[in-house]
């Protein structure tokens, strides 16, 4: 059954970042239950990635099948176009009002983050439009950055990496430097890194011209592109330049949206408010496809003023699905009933601290995380920082050694990323750091060895 399986996977499937030498020992996942997973040969392994960031409330969870059989069972699906809505839509929108930040009360939803992305740019050039200024459509992001493989949100997301083949990109996007503590260079001392990195903000509008840019794009921790957690001051000092030169701050919460940092949305940590918001994955745990984009009190009275000749004509076939929105509702019930947000800062902390035990390791250069997200880099030389050739495929092999002990994730750039099932137990935690420790050592051994020049 497994050999047919995966035979007819070959014949009639294209994944996710394809290609056929990916796929070579592929698992067949067929079981989830908490934070573990289960392939088809019965095996099984503590999911560190929550599925792809997005399995907040662990697998299984009965509580989301019969909101969907229930909702299914009465009006499973009918268009949200304006002049019509469904109840489901009506209640997971108020209740994110309560949710989100404070002058967020408006919701538009999509199926998944790259709608979301879209979502944001357009909004932001309606409303510069709306006002009289149709030059500001220009979008601002950063290096390795993830916003999305639709074409303008491949042209927001910073990891070129996914743009050869599909080129050219969106006109009007352009990257600043991410503020890696750990590889941010850091030259101008007047000022803390998290200022000196955000000032890169300031040079990148003023080059563009400000009268050009609706707005800049951020995941208050980059996924990803491995897990980077800025310094404090970063987003407040971000902010300010957002303001001064009537730029719009869009968050992509998709990845630590709905408890992943530690607290509902990202941004919550640093004290300030996006204009625009955007979710996907936690909202619904991954159980069913839905995403959405939140946008301030201020942007909603500019959407609903204008006449109807100049609407928001933005649209999706699936928006609002009643069953998608019942499943969220009752995803959100479980994350605030079982106290995951603050479970998530908890655990998140426990599994920093383990982590860090890491850095003793030759090979591992730096640790970081917030609540249940976080990397460990690794390195050729960790005076340098130098990574290792890309040909050597360490990513690739870290991946494997994890998954042959038991731990499924992912690594990107040479760091392997940590986002599980804010459920997750301190023993799973624990075995996953165990699982992690074992790795390294075991895959740069080898590295070296097929490094090492012939005698």
């Amino acid at each position: 059954m497994l050999t047919t399986s995966l035979a007819t996977d070959q014949a009639h499937l294209m994944h996710p970042l394809h290609h056929p030498s990916a796929h070579a020992g592929t698992r067949v996942w067929v079981k989830g239950e908490g934070a573990r997973i289960t392939d088809a040969t019965g095996r099984h392994y503590i999911d560190g990635l929550s599925g792809l960031w997005n399995v907040n409330i662990g697998h299984g969870r009965r509580e989301l099948a019969d909101a969907a059989q229930k909702q299914m069972s009465t009006l499973a699906f009918h268009s949200a176009y304006a002049g019509g809505t469904n109840e489901q839509a009506i209640r997971l929108a108020e209740r994110l009002s309560g949710l989100a930040y404070p002058s967020i009360n408006t919701f538009f939803f999509t199926s998944g983050g790259a709608e979301s992305s879209e979502s944001s740019f357009k909004t932001a050039r309606f409303y510069w439009k709306a006002l009289g200024q149709p030059d500001k459509i220009k979008v601002i992001s950063r290096h390795r950055a993830y916003h999305g493989l639709t074409l303008a949100a491949m042209s927001a997301t910073g990891l070129p990496a996914f743009w050869p083949m599909f080129e050219p990109r969106t006109p009007g996007f352009s990257h600043i430097e991410a503020p890696d503590p750990y590889r941010f260079a850091h030259t101008d001392t007047s000022v803390s890194l998290g200022v000196a990195a955000a000032n890169k903000l300031e040079e990148a509008i003023l080059k563009e011209g400000a009268d050009t840019v609706a707005a800049f794009i951020a995941e208050p921790v980059q996924g990803a592109g491995g897990v980077i957690v800025p310094p404090a001051d970063y987003f407040p000092r971000i902010r300010q330049i957002c303001d001064q030169y009537d730029v719009l701050l869009i968050a992509d919460d998709v990845i630590t949206g709905f408890g992943r940092t530690g607290t509902w949305f990202g941004l919550q940590h640093y004290g300030i408010e996006p204009d625009i918001m955007q979710f996907a994955k936690g909202i619904t745990s991954g159980y069913v496809p839905l995403g959405g984009i939140g946008v301030s009190d201020r942007i909603r009275e500019v959407i609903n003023g204008v006449g109807p000749g100049q609407r928001w004509m933005h649209a999706f076939t699936y928006s609002g699905h009643p069953t998608c929105c019942a499943v969220a509702l009752a995803n959100l019930d479980i994350i605030e009933g079982e106290g995951l947000v603050a479970r998530a800062a908890t655990s998140g902390a426990r599994l920093l601290r383990t982590l860090r035990e890491l850095e003793s390791l030759d090979g591992v250069g730096h640790v970081r995380g917030q609540g249940l997200m976080a990397a460990v880099e690794v390195v050729a030389d960790k005076a340098t920082r130098q990574l290792h050739a890309p040909a050597l495929g360490v990513s690739q092999k870290l991946m494997d050694g994890m998954l042959e002990r038991g731990l499924y994730t992912r690594a990107v750039m040479d760091c392997i990323c940590i986002a599980p099932p804010l459920m997750i137990s301190d023993a799973d935690l624990d075995r996953m750091v165990g699982i992690i420790a074992e790795t390294i050592p075991a895959v740069l051994a080898t590295v070296r060895q097929t490094a090492a020049p012939a005698r």
